[in-house]
């Protein structure tokens, strides 16, 4: 990666921490549980389930050796970012990412995910030579290189402060 792309990317990771944050921003503790409707998630929830899957795909890229991954294609990565924040097509999350409760509040939950977000960030930038060398496999999308990985996973926080602002507006909350 070079040093602009690495610029790049962990803006997107930064902005997107912010616009995630910001979906949260003045949900008070006691509204933080209540969902929207029986079949959709808390802002608790969205929370715990984001930072779980950050979590785990990070664990997942700094175990991962250098290797044969799918070539540089910025088409793809542009693809990606459009599409993993696209909400008109739901998803269902596997199991072992589902949220469970393991936060106790709401201001828990977010600071484990900004914990795991400067992870993130600070993987990208340790690792930037060698992030496009990184292949996993992802259940949706296939085998992806690790730019498209933080790509996901930068998209992945957008799509579900979406979700928090849905929840928001449901249930009232400014």
């Amino acid at each position: 990666m070079s040093p602009q792309e690495r610029i790049e990317i962990v803006q997107i990771l930064e902005s997107s921490r912010e616009a995630f944050n910001s979906a949260c921003d003045g949900v008070a503790e006691e509204h933080a549980k209540s969902q929207p409707a029986p079949d959709r998630w808390s802002v608790l929830d969205c929370v715990e389930h984001v930072t779980l899957v950050e979590q785990r795909v990070l664990g997942r890229m700094e175990q991962t050796p250098t290797g044969e991954a799918p070539p540089v294609d910025k088409q793809k990565e542009a693809h990606l970012a459009l599409r993993v924040p696209d909400r008109t097509e739901r998803a269902v999350a596997p199991e072992a990412i589902r949220p469970t409760g393991r936060y106790g509040s709401l201001a828990e939950a977010l600071e484990q995910f900004n914990a795991a977000r400067t992870r993130t960030i600070e993987f990208a930038q340790a690792r930037g030579e060698d992030v496009y060398s990184l292949a996993l496999d992802h259940a949706r999308f296939g085998k992806l290189n690790g730019m498209e990985f933080l790509v996901l996973i930068a998209g992945h926080s957008r799509r579900h402060a979406e979700q928090i602002r849905e929840a928001r507006a449901a249930l009232g909350i400014a």
